[in-house]
């Protein structure tokens, strides 16, 4: 889905369930990580997350634009617009829209290389995910000389 078939499936859920036009912008925003979608205040415009669309399909991207347009409309009339307004309670309600979003999938990923330096005088351990300039940094406990052990790659837990 493009952003233009978005703005036009906006504009047509606003219409369809709300009653009312929707006169901004709505677009696809890939830095969205822990939200369905966002409405934005100074500039009345939407963002939703692409990843709900792929993941959890056409319902659940329906249901994150009527929260966003709950929010959008009640903004624009002057109404409560946060979550906690009896406002924004009623229309939600009204709508259908839903609360929360499903959650995503977590995606783990490899958090890589591990560093592991030692100290040449009290032998204290130290595990980096960066690598250490061993020149310019010394042991925290004793301000001893580190030296670098081995360097592996860490599985996912």
């Amino acid at each position: 889905m493009t952003n233009e078939e978005l703005q036009s499936l906006v504009k047509q859920i606003s219409e369809q369930h709300f009653k009312k036009p929707f006169l901004h912008h709505a677009i696809f925003n890939g830095r969205l990580r822990t939200t369905g979608g966002r409405y934005l205040l100074s500039s009345h415009n939407i963002e939703i997350n692409r990843k709900y669309l792929e993941e959890h399909g056409f319902s659940e991207l329906e249901g994150i634009i009527k929260h966003e347009l709950c929010h959008y409309h009640l903004h624009i009339e002057g109404k409560g617009y946060q979550h906690r307004d009896q406002d924004f309670k009623k229309l939600m309600k009204q709508v259908g829209a839903p609360r929360h979003c499903t959650p995503l999938q977590k995606v783990k990923k490899s958090s890589g290389k591990i560093y592991i330096y030692q100290c040449q005088d009290c032998a204290q351990i130290y595990e980096r995910k960066r690598r250490v300039n061993t020149d310019r940094f010394v042991c925290g406990k004793c301000k001893g000389k580190l030296k670098q052990r081995k360097e592996y790659f860490s599985q996912n837990d």
